[in-house]
């Protein structure tokens, strides 16, 4: 039997989404399975928000987005071009997968097929039809992919791996749950912006986007700030004007008010423009609707502290100013190689 060509899967899966988008919709017809597929998956991103509140069209459709160009052949090439499966014998890897933004454990999902393994999947509560719709198109590509995916509402049974996601709790019973197996096991991180205040008023825009898309809900979302001493937020408050809207999603309002009141009540002093708090606090995780900061005395010292700090860090953002730091207005438009928790997954899958 031939063998399944799974990097041209999940090109034409990549080909299917690239038909969707907030604004502009359009229907290709010389794309694969069309006719059985694009009006249903229209239909369940203008659902997705029944599902979770959070999950709005305009964040289901840039996650949709995102997939659409990280799926074209160039980039998977690249991608794989570091590894070798020749040697893979096929496992079964359990997956457990987070839920907090549209679609987050779809590169553990691709990582574990496109490495010749088959997947159990446990979905989150939060995000149960997006990845089963992709892998039901996946199998319409080619059905012999039917037999590497299996998804259940149960308990995880009969795997030889697993990569699960989680809380900095359920990373607790997980490690103790899958102690004899082979394991990637994700806790809580945030992400950071060291600012020097040189920025300019475009780069601060772009942090914007790394601090509300989503909501601020994934562990790439810029949820605390480093800022000098004599630092002056008022440009930054300026620029994150563009993102003013976000109060009127009902979910994100309720949690500004909430958390503003228990700062208020905590006699907390907050900066504030109507739709998000800035907090001195030396915490790296803040709630919904507000971000941290905290000052810095020089780059080299907070260079080591982040250093220090590396295991509760996703991403750093700044102008450069920290090695190995990501732009501003990147940090959800990450690529195939670019690992949570900096942890190559293909390898760990290559290896077991």
């Amino acid at each position: 039997m031939l063998q399944i060509d799974k990097k041209n899967c999940f090109v034409q899966l990549g080909t299917f989404l690239s038909q969707f988008s907030l604004d502009n919709s359009t229907k290709n017809e010389a794309v694969l399975h069309n006719d059985l597929f694009y009006d249903e998956f229209l239909a369940l991103i203008e659902l997705s928000q029944s599902h979770n509140g959070w999950f709005t069209p305009e964040q289901v459709f840039f996650a949709v987005q995102s997939w659409a160009e990280a799926l074209k052949e160039e980039n998977i090439n690249h991608w794989l071009s570091n590894y070798d499966f020749s040697n893979v014998q096929p496992k079964t890897i359990g997956l457990i997968l987070a839920g907090n933004i549209p679609l987050v454990g779809f590169h553990d999902f691709l990582s574990v097929l496109i490495s010749g393994h088959k997947a159990i999947v446990k979905t989150s509560s939060n995000d149960q039809k997006l990845v089963p719709f992709l892998a039901k198109y996946l199998i319409s590509v080619d059905e012999r992919l039917a037999d590497f995916i299996h998804f259940t509402e149960g308990k995880l049974e009969h795997f030889d791996a697993v990569i699960a996601t989680g809380s900095n709790n359920t990373a607790r019973y997980f490690e103790y749950y899958f102690k004899d197996k082979p394991s990637i096991i994700r806790k809580n991180r945030n992400s950071v912006a060291v600012l020097n205040g040189k920025e300019s008023h475009d780069d601060l825009v772009n942090l914007g986007e790394d601090i509300f898309r989503y909501f601020g809900l994934g562990c790439r979302n810029v949820s605390k700030l480093f800022v000098p001493k004599d630092y002056d937020f008022q440009p930054f408050f300026q620029a994150i004007y563009e993102y003013k809207d976000v109060i009127f999603y009902e979910k994100y309002s309720n949690n500004y008010d909430y958390n503003k009141a228990v700062f208020l009540m905590s006699n907390f002093k907050l900066l504030d423009n109507e739709f998000l708090t800035l907090k001195e606090d030396s915490s790296y995780a803040s709630p919904i609707s507000s971000v941290f900061y905290e000052y810095y005395d020089s780059i080299e010292d907070i260079t080591v502290q982040l250093q220090n700090d590396a295991d509760q860090i996703q991403c750093i953002v700044s102008n450069g100013l920290i090695p190995n730091s990501i732009p501003f207005g990147q940090t959800q438009k990450p690529q195939l190689w670019d690992y949570a928790d900096n942890v190559d997954t293909l390898a760990f899958l290559i290896s077991i």
